[in-house]
């Protein structure tokens, strides 16, 4: 509004009007400073600044923007565009507007370059192997604008035959680099340094990270577990057996990452439980050079212990459901999808997966696990279905002539809906009252209940078509409802209405003599195309 009063208050001769400077392509590293020129001759109305189509400020007004500044003199027609300490939301294309006499410059491109992060080498500082290993090295080079290029150095020459990959970030702007150099154990010394050095245009000596191979002879260790199997509260005994150059200088052990704090030499008892099942025993052995640490678990007999729980799930209609229980129990048990109140088995696997899901799939299910001679165990989940409503009402519905009438229309909807409507004739009503008539809706446990109320029944009610119609974000339901005479069980042909339903993308109602109700009909389908534009599902009416 205010931009237009300043195109009646000003009178600009077009032709008059030149651009001295304009702006042109530039590229920037990402917090340097950069101006792009405007400078506008014989021109004194307004300048406005876009970006990428969107305007960006009026003038010298660039309080959206606090690291923009127009700089330059006014009186002279300077409107320079100063960015200050540019960020990579800078990089686009840049216009300088003179408003009233319609005339802009020439798009200019800024391009912003991001240099790398830091680049990680895995392991680093020191990366330790033993002896006869070969040494494969990775490199990560991040958030570069364009792409780091990177390169292994060792002793001051290029190491070649390192693979690359560059990943696009989510910006669609950046990448990051991993780079991944393999050596042969034979061309590998203790104590050298490799070199991971990444550059790109905007970092153009590149940032370097250096790691050293430092190749080790650790303890070999064996870890003896016996007797095997065992049932839960018996005796068993862990031995540590290590050979190792220098020798051993100690023994830790531990179970399920918890040092066990009263073992100390190659040797461990225990009496055993459940747990030993799923929390390996480890021995680490150590000496000067470095420690080796072995784990084993035990071959312990007990029923069935839920170790992941599964989750009930919310899904849209038509997509996958997936669920996973995860037991334990030894011997080895067997595991048992079913739906509840059904007999059917659904699956024997850790995952029960439901393959284009329905609205009447919705329900508990339960995963039940089997130790055969030892136990049993279930575990119950809810599966709820994302969908279009489902709109579920009587057709015909009575009310007495002279009376307060009502009819109603039952929604089922997952999520909930976020509208529902009542439309007859040129009508559409969502909630409250209109004249005679009055919108309710009500949630319930099961669904929602719409109800149209008429006060003073007339005859002509009982000559329309109502539509009740439920919309959420997946799609839309519709219910033609007819109004009868309490009553009259007189069966007019011309009045017979058959209803097709067909859930998803449409719906359509046909009628076989539409006489009486072709207009009513024609009537409700027109009001609703109108006001609900959107929907994206068909009512047809078909002679």
């Amino acid at each position: 509004f205010h931009l237009h009063l300043i195109l009646l208050d000003f009178k600009v001769n077009r032709s008059s009007v030149v651009f001295i400077q304009q702006p042109h392509d530039l590229v920037v590293v990402a917090g340097q400073p950069v101006t792009l020129p405007c400078s506008i001759t014989g021109y004194h109305g307004t300048v406005l600044w876009v970006k990428d189509g969107l305007a960006l400020g009026v003038n010298r007004d660039m309080s959206g923007y606090p690291r923009y500044d127009v700089i330059g003199d006014h009186s002279k027609g300077e409107y320079h565009l100063l960015i200050q300490r540019t960020e990579l939301t800078d990089d686009g294309s840049f216009e300088c507007q003179a408003i009233q006499a319609a005339t802009r410059s020439r798009p200019a491109r800024l391009t912003v370059l991001v240099p790398p992060d830091d680049p990680v080498i895995i392991g680093a500082p020191v990366v330790s192997l033993r002896a006869g290993d070969s040494l494969n090295l990775t490199c990560h080079a991040e958030n570069a604008k364009p792409a780091a290029s990177i390169i292994w150095i060792r002793n001051g020459e290029v190491l070649n035959g390192a693979a690359y990959t560059k990943t696009l970030l989510r910006d669609g702007r950046r990448e990051s680099t991993v780079s991944t150099l393999h050596i042969s154990s034979s061309n590998i010394e203790t104590g050298q340094q490799i070199t991971c050095r990444a550059s790109n245009k905007a970092a153009p000596n590149g940032k370097e990270a250096t790691v050293t191979i430092d190749i080790q002879h650790f303890p070999l260790v064996n870890l003896s577990v016996e007797p095997q199997p065992v049932l839960e509260g018996n005796l068993v005994k862990f031995h540590c057996a290590a050979k190792a150059n220098p020798p051993v200088t100690h023994y830790r052990w531990a179970k399920g990452g918890n040092m066990i704090t009263d073992a100390t030499g190659d040797t461990y008892e225990v009496l055993v439980d459940h747990s030993f099942f799923t929390e390996p025993v480890s021995c680490e052995v150590t000496n000067a050079l470095g420690s080796t640490n072995i784990s084993r678990n035990v071959d312990v007999y007990f029923g069935p212990r839920l170790a992941a729980e599964p989750q009930s799930l919310q899904v849209d209609r038509g997509s996958d459901a997936v669920f996973s229980c995860a037991w334990i129990g030894n011997p080895s048990l067997t595991i048992v999808w079913m739906k509840r109140g059904h007999g059917v088995v659904l699956s024997n696997e850790n995952t029960l997966t439901l393959k284009g899901v329905r609205q009447e799939d919705a329900g508990k299910y339960v995963c039940r696990a089997v130790v055969p001679r030892v136990g049993v165990g279930e575990k119950e989940v809810m599966l709820t279905v994302n969908g279009p409503p489902s709109i579920s009402s009587t057709q015909t519905q009575q009310a007495l002539y002279g009376e307060k009438g009502q009819i109603k229309c039952f929604i089922r909807s997952t999520p909930p809906p976020d509208r529902i409507a009542w439309s007859w004739k040129e009508t559409v009503l969502e909630s409250g009252t209109s004249g005679r008539y009055t919108v309710e809706t009500v949630s319930t446990e099961d669904g929602v209940i719409s109800t149209l109320t008429m006060s003073n029944i007339v005859p002509a009610d009982f000559q329309t078509i109502y539509n009740c119609t439920a919309w959420n974000s997946f799609g839309s339901d519709t219910e033609i409802i007819r109004l009868k005479e309490q009553g009259n069980n007189q069966f007019t042909p011309s009045l017979f209405l058959q209803r097709q339903k067909h859930r998803g993308d449409s719906h359509r109602m046909s009628t076989e003599t539409p006489t009486v109700l072709d207009s009513t009909c024609d009537a409700v389908l027109h009001n609703v195309a109108q006001l609900y534009p959107h929907m994206h599902k068909s009512v047809r009416v078909s002679n």
